[in-house]
């Protein structure tokens, strides 16, 4: 059964290592993570982040006892677990293999992971444009063609890190 844990990452150590002695060695964690490409003055960052920021997907079949939980909620670097995970066992499971079927051979988060939709406006995170704001006005295969304010252009999906807003 699937949780979701927020957590301080500061201490994710500490957490993995007290679920692994609470609950046995068949505790599995997913974090989802893509690239991002800054640039600064000519120099180029890679920086990772998490797709879910202080949150964290953890998997154990002891989960469907409340008395486990219970039992883990004091643990170094957990906040809390997140209410009605229980109930939303399918649709946890669904994004977390979608985000699986959609990562790298590095297990990062390609761009197909996030789906495009004309009208829904989105952010350069790589680029010239970076931090800039635009609207998608239609969808190619392999060319978006956008609005930035009053500029109208055309580029290829893969060239550009943008995330939805």
């Amino acid at each position: 059964m699937w949780a979701i844990i927020k957590i301080d990452k500061k201490k994710l150590i500490f957490l993995k290592e007290d679920f692994k002695k609470k609950l046995g060695e068949e505790v599995s964690f997913y974090c989802p993570k893509f690239l991002i490409n800054k640039s600064n003055k000519n120099k180029n960052n890679i920086k990772e982040l998490p797709l879910m920021g202080d949150y964290l997907f953890c998997f154990n079949a002891k989960f469907s006892n409340p008395q486990i939980i219970n039992s883990l909620k004091y643990s170094r670097g957990l906040k809390y677990f997140l209410e009605g995970f229980v109930q939303s066992q399918n649709e946890i499971q669904s994004f977390v293999s979608r985000c699986k079927d959609s990562e790298d051979k590095k297990g990062y988060l390609t761009h197909s992971f996030f789906k495009l939709y004309c009208n829904s406006s989105y952010k350069f995170s790589s680029g010239p444009f970076v931090n800039t704001i635009f609207k998608i006005i239609s969808l190619q295969k392999n060319k978006i063609k956008i609005l930035i304010g009053d500029l109208t252009t055309t580029l290829t999906k893969n060239k550009f890190s943008f995330t939805p807003l």
